[in-house]
């Protein structure tokens, strides 16, 4: 099955949840820089405001993307994820005084049921940085926010 009939069966819901994951071309490690991390994670907050969404749970890896988002109106789901990726792209690009592709094209979404637990899916995704043994205690890692936790 290729990408685009997978695409196919997206859709987004007005007050949907979902579970995104993306990550960086090649899986390049852009954010263990900690300015370019920082600026990644300043256009969250931009994304919210832009397209009336929330990020209830996320973790910045060096080269991927966790998040949980909450779409709060009528805004299309690849349309929160392609602004997110497209606007940091520019300024990560203008940071490194260079050009070219920050982000896969793609990324993974899952839609949350009703009965699936939010805060477990939100310590899954924070203690990311444990799996990869990036530190050993989460309070230790500086790229996540949950409203959970």
């Amino acid at each position: 099955m290729s990408w685009n009939d997978l695409r196919k069966g997206r859709c987004s819901q007005s007050q949907g949840e979902y579970f995104i994951t993306f990550k960086t071309e090649g899986n390049r490690t852009y954010f263990q820089d900690f300015k370019l991390a920082c600026l990644f994670c300043q256009q969250i907050e931009v994304n919210e405001i832009n397209h009336q969404c929330t990020w209830l749970a996320w973790v910045l890896m060096p080269d991927h993307f966790h998040g949980l988002v909450r779409l709060d109106s009528k805004t299309d789901l690849s349309a929160v994820i392609g602004s997110l990726k497209g606007r940091s792209a520019k300024i990560l690009n203008h940071s490194r005084n260079s050009k070219g592709r920050i982000w896969q094209t793609r990324f993974y979404d899952r839609a949350l049921r009703s009965e699936d637990d939010r805060k477990n899916i939100a310590r899954y995704i924070v203690a990311n940085p444990l799996r990869k043994k990036l530190v050993s205690s989460v309070r230790n890692y500086p790229y996540w926010d949950s409203v959970y936790l």
